[in-house]
């Protein structure tokens, strides 16, 4: 594989990142068809052992178009099936149209390709969520995520509304309520 050289990810000093995303409209032009290819063959690799040393790369499994600076309200995730077989998501001007009650965090806490350092805190997100959004080629569908993928979907969906993890923590008591909360 390839490492795109059209992926820089921004760091989280970039204001760029707390603006909200425009909304997409169809056709897609070649040039976002390309970066999201782009951004799911990154996010491959940087799942891949061998490549993410080669290429020295941070493991990632989701990325929001903001982060790349580009404010449009698009997603990619790569969910690793184990033995580097991946499922993709490309997730166009999402809405969530429903989300369970039962609330879940990240035992080791959440990361982020834009943050580069270790927070400490709990997110709290909730278990599962009902998304509708348009695929690449502006056919609307809608899924239904949990657990780890509803995590990851919430944490781009924010990206996408300006929001960083670490928004969700309170800088006082970093985990707070965890005992309302069940932990994955």
């Amino acid at each position: 594989m390839i490492l795109p050289k059209n992926i820089k990810i921004l760091n989280e000093s970039n204001a760029l990142l707390r603006t909200k995303s425009k909304d997409v409209t169809f056709p897609l032009d070649q040039e976002t068809k390309d970066l999201i290819n782009d951004a799911l063959t990154y996010l491959e690799m940087s799942q891949i052992a061998e490549e993410r040393v080669k290429y020295d790369l941070r493991a990632g499994m989701g990325l929001s178009f903001i982060q790349l600076g580009v404010p449009k309200r698009i997603f990619v995730i790569s969910e690793d099936l184990g033995d580097n077989d991946f499922v993709r998501h490309v997730i166009i001007n999402p809405i969530v149209k429903s989300k369970s009650e039962e609330l879940i965090y990240v035992a080791e806490g959440e990361g982020c390709l834009s943050v580069d350092r270790p927070v400490e805190g709990i997110v709290p997100r909730h278990a599962r969520i009902t998304i509708e959004a348009y695929d690449e080629n502006g056919e609307l569908f809608t899924t239904r995520v949990r657990e780890d993928m509803a995590i990851c979907f919430q944490h781009e969906l924010d990206h996408l509304d300006g929001i960083l993890f670490q928004d969700h923590i309170n800088p006082r008591n970093p985990y707070q309520n965890k005992d309302f909360m069940r932990e994955i």
